[in-house]
């Protein structure tokens, strides 16, 4: 059954089907590459709390979670380069190898930030995991991540946890956002 495509979105770039055959694939490369590891997954709050639901149940090996929450957007749609940490990981990550899992990178700062933090902290290994990577004319992301699901426009992208404003989130698929919606903010 074709899920119903949101008025505010302009295009559906991932359906369903599409979104669980990335995260089996993701879920599967961490699978082979900690099967002898007990590895600490690290949600970033709010967006990433659908993948890594979706992701933690394609992972075959050990793990455990924890969640951070770190703010540079604020209320807008660009991200205003502060970045705060909101909640911090309640696990101590020292000698543990920590995956980062977020849901979309686009410059990158802030998950380049989020990974000096932790690697402050002496864990035995820092790797990303993104679901989506933004492919943005001109600029290299601060940050490879070592998993990534797959890449989209350097437009508004949202559905599967990534919203605007606190909406779309739901939405069961990955869509862009029409520019009329966020630009008459």
């Amino acid at each position: 059954m074709a899920t119903e495509m949101h008025p505010d979105v302009s295009e559906i770039l991932f359906s369903e089907e599409d979104i669980q055959g990335i995260v089996r694939r993701m879920g599967a490369q961490i699978s082979a590459d900690y099967a002898d590891k007990n590895p600490l997954v690290v949600a970033v709050l709010r967006g990433a709390v659908v993948f890594t639901a979706d992701l933690m149940r394609a992972i075959t090996c050990p793990m455990a979670i924890d969640f951070m929450a770190v703010s540079s957007y604020g209320e807008g749609f660009k991200s205003s380069g502060v970045v705060r940490i909101v909640k911090d990981l309640d696990t101590k990550i020292e000698g543990r190898d920590v995956i980062i899992v977020e849901d979309i990178l686009d410059s990158g700062l802030t998950l380049s930030y989020l990974v000096r933090l932790l690697e402050s902290r002496n864990p035995a290994s820092v790797e990303v995991a993104a679901f989506l990577v933004k492919d943005v004319a001109d600029n290299t992301p601060a940050i490879t991540p070592r998993y990534v699901g797959a890449h989209v426009p350097d437009e508004f992208i949202v559905g599967y946890g990534l919203d605007f404003a606190e909406r779309y989130r739901n939405l069961p698929y990955i869509g862009i956002l029409r520019p009329e919606v966020y630009k008459k903010k």
